[in-house]
């Protein structure tokens, strides 16, 4: 569909409700949407949610001043969907890292303006001959998006083959912050992960959470809730997931985001991923006929 065609069918405009489709950076296509309690921007590409300010807050979703928007390229910052698998492929290093879900496009199956003053957004994503090469599992993969003073995300997996099929995934949010330096991560006390600043070791979490170097770590078996302690813009911002069994913690530190060339000037001062997973050993395997739900909630409280 074209913009027109796009608009014709899924704009929404009523009462402190509208979501409108518009060319975005790179002529691609986002939508955007302003609701009683907040506005937020999501490019078609990777169903790419770029932008969530509730009402009264800063951004809260971290997006690189320095990110390239181009067919088929990922976008530094945001929320990247992960899908079907999280990291390098396992067996073909030119596939991917972190598959093709967010550099696909993916097509809106509907909006909604819901009673409460929130915006509802459904996608799903069609096989194509590329994808398909790389991933030939017959499965469907639907994305909705819940708009407000909350931000739900869910990205459900269908497996419709009479066989199980087994995926790692990851809603690889980044977090726009004050500074890296005043930022304190809870919830994963006595939790173990794997370094992979350190060859992949294994070692336990103990205390809070606190950037002052590089870190890149898969916090294992854990369920739990986070909470972004974030002293420079004074406000928490609290993760609430489901259907995730591992976390990611990743901030490159100056040394490497000097070398990635699009994170911008100091933006890792400016930024840290905490991503609802399923990676490493925390992998899930879904049986014939059934589906897997990954639910994520983020809210601002004022400290």
């Amino acid at each position: 569909m074209n913009l027109s065609e796009l608009n014709n069918e899924f704009s929404l405009e009523v009462a402190n409700n509208n979501l409108h489709i518009k060319a975005g950076k790179g002529d691609i296509p986002v939508i955007e949407v302003e609701n009683t309690h907040a506005s937020a921007t999501i490019s078609l590409q990777g169903a790419h949610v770029l932008s969530w300010i509730p009402k009264g807050e800063e951004e809260v979703i971290w997006l690189s001043d320095d990110a390239g928007f181009a067919p088929g390229k990922s976008v530094r910052g945001g929320v990247p969907i992960c899908w079907p698998w999280f990291g390098a492929h396992e067996t073909n290093n030119n596939f991917p890292a972190h598959g093709f879900a967010r550099t696909t496009e993916w097509q809106i199956i509907s909006t909604e303006a819901l009673a409460d003053g929130t915006t509802r957004i459904s996608f799903t994503t069609k096989p194509t001959p590329e994808t398909e090469s790389m991933w030939s599992a017959d499965t469907s993969v639907q994305y909705q998006l819940t708009i407000g003073k909350k931000l739900e995300l869910e990205l459900i997996t269908h497996n419709n083959s009479d066989q199980p099929i087994n995926i790692s995934q990851a809603l690889h949010t980044y977090f726009n912050v004050g500074d890296i330096g005043k930022v304190y991560l809870h919830g994963l006390d006595e939790t173990e992960y794997l370094d992979k600043t350190d060859n992949f070791n294994r070692k336990r979490q103990h205390g809070h959470i606190t950037i002052n170097e590089e870190v890149d770590r898969i916090y294992l078996n854990t369920a739990s809730d986070c909470v972004l302690e974030d002293k420079a813009l004074c406000r928490n911002i609290v993760i609430i997931k489901c259907g995730s069994h591992s976390t990611v913690v990743w901030n490159p530190g100056k040394e490497v985001a000097d070398k990635m060339g699009d994170l911008g000037e100091d933006g890792y001062t400016k930024m840290l991923c905490v991503e609802s997973s399923n990676a490493a050993e925390d992998t899930v395997t879904i049986e014939p006929g059934k589906v897997h739900q990954l639910w994520v909630q983020y809210e601002v409280q004022k400290i």
